[in-house]
């Protein structure tokens, strides 16, 4: 059979319990048009007494003319501009004070009437939507379900973002490429879990030394030096000859237990290095698995625990020390400089966490599967032999309806309707009658189920939720994967939901390892953390960047988030903390050495009083991925922090206004062309409020360091520095200008005092968090119905100063978590 009709096959089979998974309800037959006709009427004479004056008879003031606005509110066009008329309105915004403006009693009559067809529409219309798992979510799932530990979302599409989540389900499509790529997916995930093998696979123990490279030959004396106990010493990284060390190349993919005995070499101090892999491959990622030290005196040996891919190898580079005469010297003998001295380097692996795979015994419980023994038994010894496996049955469709209820109920994430079974059981039967061997055909109907839209899709009806969909929702918000033994059995007792169960099992999932990936995967949605690496910071400008400070970027921002939630701290916290989380390499980069800051690991660490650290948009990851590689932007910061920070999403510039680009000469600074450019009418309003954020911010290059003066390739002062003993190319251009006032009429001068401000509107923060959480856990944007219950949950915990993991477990507890 071909791939095409193999292809339809499974997808015509699977689509057959699309029913069981939901049953999609149109915003048209929950609120028709003609229960909210006529909505605008009541609405006129305030029209008429405070704005047509602006709006109306041919004026059309910022491209908004009331009498031309449809009212047809199921247009979601429409739709957005009724709800800017009722935000303009309810801050204030409109009708200005130097218009008419209407008495509160008015204003509030106003917003109670508009409120009623927007709320009716927006609740009817968000139940509608079916959501997809995503790339990431699809890989953790089938990972979890079968024990494999494949990279599988670079297979699939890239998502479409919805804003900045790209969990959301109206921006998540399907294509006839998706459906290929699941195939696909599922075809690697099975052959990865199916034992190949009636015997645990061997653990392969590699032990190698640079003294025994190739490398070794050519370079001792001159870049590397050999010392009497066997030990390699380098005195730089970077550069050629690097730190692979070719004899532990990898040839089966797994997760390594990675040991490197070594000590620091003429030196005093603990020497820092990185461990990465690097192959040979053409455009292949060279990861870095982590940042260690190692002490002066005897050998010491640090361990770690890492996924190496075929043909990988080992890569050490000493990092913080220097060889400046490294190809002026006639020996390295010479070199009375600071080294780093690496003797065995020993790799264990695979690591299995089971044999078989949960996988393998998903699929073959109960099920006798032999080896076929080869005609010569001695073939069995033979490095080339792969074992065949054979499986005999009376009633292979008894055995099939077994193996496929089990892979069904865990794929499927509920217990799945026997009738819903049978179309599996079905195509098992029509592959075996096609001649395909037992094994083959349930791989066939496995495939089906692993590219059904009951396992694809989340299983949610309209409505107020089930425990099982309660399960799936509170299990993809914190672990990003399906739901494991314990919320599968509380659902199925439909205990999930009674007795404070969910609050318990909410903080279960907290403490596990996995929430690292909802720390990961809600950083890189909310704070846009995904996109550090789509710049590359120039080395001229900012040569003090280098891999150590990359990789402890967003390690900074996880353990941040993770300090704030777990310890329940108070929403202000997420801008003005009196701590941070810091390793040796970030203090330094933070100015900030007399915090005593040692070491590669990330720890909380007490700010001084007048640090300007601390909060979000103080940390360099935040940082970076808000400038380019040259130069920051007010603009670009300031709607960064309005979206993510204050929780509005800033509108478009107008059609035909060209964007404010930095002079990196030096010559004139951003804030001189904004100037001019706020002075015309259509921009002013939105820079108003865009702008205040990115001046302050202002105080930080485009790698998060501070500075007072921009740094400039063009005119400028010279100065004497060297970093890594080169002077640097940059010159010091004008003076930075962090002072702003917000829109509300605060002055600062800068960046603390903006920090401050900022800190003091924390129902504004707990606001946003709380809507980002729902958005991230819920898989849809949040809108005008669900404005009134998250006010609820702010104000639970306005007492307590909105501390945020009471926050998350207020989000948890709420009528939008448990409502589709």
């Amino acid at each position: 059979m071909t791939k095409t009709i193999y292809f339809a096959m499974v997808w015509i089979t699977s689509a057959l319990v699309l029913t069981d998974v939901v049953t999609p309800v149109s915003a048209n037959e929950v609120a028709s048009s003609d229960k909210v006709a006529g909505f605008e009427r009541s609405l006129q004479s305030f029209f008429e007494n405070h704005c047509n004056d602006c709006h109306a008879d041919g004026e059309r003031e910022g491209g908004l003319a009331l009498d031309e606005l449809s009212t047809d509110l199921l247009d979601p066009a429409v739709f957005a501009k009724w709800v800017t008329i009722h935000d303009r309105v309810q801050s204030g915004e409109m009708p200005p004070p130097d218009g008419n403006p209407p008495e509160p009693v008015q204003r509030q009559s106003f917003l109670e009437t508009l409120s009623v067809p927007l709320e009716r529409i927006h609740r009817s219309r968000r139940s509608t939507v079916l959501r997809r798992l995503n790339r990431h979510e699809y890989q953790n799932t089938m990972n979890d379900l079968f024990g494999t530990q494949l990279e599988l979302s670079g297979l699939l599409p890239e998502d479409a973002r919805s804003h900045e989540f790209d969990n959301v389900g109206g921006a998540l499509g399907l294509s006839m490429v998706h459906l290929e790529r699941y195939m696909d997916a599922a075809s690697k995930v099975l052959d990865a879990a199916i034992a190949t093998s009636n015997e645990r696979p061997s653990v392969d123990q590699i032990s190698a030394w640079y003294k025994d490279t190739r490398e070794a030959e050519k370079h001792v004396g001159s870049a590397w030096k050999l010392l009497d106990d066997d030990y390699m010493v380098r005195f730089e990284g970077g550069g050629y000859p690097s730190g692979m060390l070719r004899n532990t190349n990898v040839e089966r993919p797994g997760r390594y237990r990675i040991r490197i005995t070594g000590y620091a070499y003429q030196s005093d101090q603990p020497v820092t290095f990185s461990v990465g892999g690097t192959s040979f491959a053409a455009g292949s990622e060279k990861p870095i698995y982590g940042y260690f030290r190692l002490p002066p005196g005897e050998p010491t040996t640090i361990e770690l625990e890492a996924w190496i891919d075929r043909r990988y190898m080992i890569a050490i580079e000493p990092h913080g020390i220097t060889h400046p005469n490294r190809y002026k010297q006639a020996s390295i003998d010479e070199h009375a400089g600071p080294g780093l001295a690496i003797g065995e380097v020993f790799l264990e692996g695979p690591l299995l966490e089971q044999f078989p795979s949960r996988g393998h015994q998903l699929i073959f419980s109960g099920i006798d599967r032999q080896e076929v023994m080869p005609r010569n038994p001695r073939d069995r010894l033979k490095r080339w032999y792969v074992p065949k496996f054979s499986i005999e049955a009376d009633e292979p469709n008894s055995l099939a309806r077994k193996s496929l209820r089990r892979v069904a109920d865990a794929v499927m994430r509920k217990p799945m309707k026997e009738e819903a079974l049978s179309p599996y059981v079905d195509l098992f039967s029509q592959r075996m009658q096609d001649g395909e061997s037992i094994e083959q055909s349930l791989r066939t109907a496995i495939t089906a189920l692993m590219c059904s839209p009951g396992f694809l899709y989340f299983q949610e009806s309209p409505g107020r939720l089930d425990d099982h969909a309660i399960a799936n929702r509170l299990s993809y918000f914190l672990h990003r994967t399906c739901p494991d033994e314990t919320l599968d059995a509380l659902a199925r007792e439909g205990k999930l939901t009674a007795d404070g169960e969910l609050r318990i099992q909410t903080e279960r999932l907290m403490n596990s390892p996995r929430f690292e990936r909802f720390l990961v995967d809600f950083s890189n949605s909310w704070l846009d953390l995904r996109e550090i690496d789509f710049t590359a910071p120039d080395q001229k400008l900012f040569p003090e960047y280098d891999p150590f400070l990359r990789h402890s970027m967003p390690l900074e921002t996880l353990a941040f988030l993770r300090e704030v939630i777990e310890s329940n701290l108070p929403a202000r916290s997420l801008v003005a903390p009196e701590f941070a989380m810091l390793n040796e390499r970030l203090a330094e980069h933070y100015g900030l050495e007399n915090a005593d800051v040692r070491g590669t690991q990330i720890r909380k660490v007490t700010l001084p009083n007048d640090s300007i650290r601390g909060g979000l948009l103080a940390q360099a990851s935040i940082l970076k991925v808000t400038a380019n590689g040259t130069n920051t932007s007010p603009v670009t910061r300031g709607a960064w922090v309005m979206e993510r920070i204050a929780g509005v999403t800033p509108p478009p510039p107008p059609p035909g206004i060209p964007g404010v680009e930095p002079d990196i000469r030096g010559a004139t600074t951003l804030r001189e062309l904004l100037d001019k450019h706020r002075n015309a009418d259509n921009c002013r309003a939105c820079h108003q409020k865009i702008d205040p954020p990115g001046f302050a911010m202002e105080s930080f290059n485009p790698i998060g360091g501070y500075r007072e003066r921009y740094r400039s390739l063009g005119e400028g002062e010279r100065i004497d520095l060297r970093i890594n003993n080169r002077r640097v190319a940059y010159k010091l251009g004008p003076p930075v200008d962090p002072s702003g006032q917000l829109a509300g009429g605060e002055a600062f001068s800068g960046f603390t005092e903006f920090q401050k401000l900022l800190a003091e509107q924390d129902r504004m923060l707990a606001r946003t968090f709380v809507t980002k959480l729902l958005t991230f856990a819920c898989g849809r944007e949040m809108g005008f119905s669900d404005r009134s219950e998250i006010e609820r949950i702010v104000e639970s915990t306005s007492d307590q100063q909105y501390p945020l993991q009471e926050l998350l477990h207020a989000v948890i507890a709420s009528d939008i978590f448990h409502t589709k």
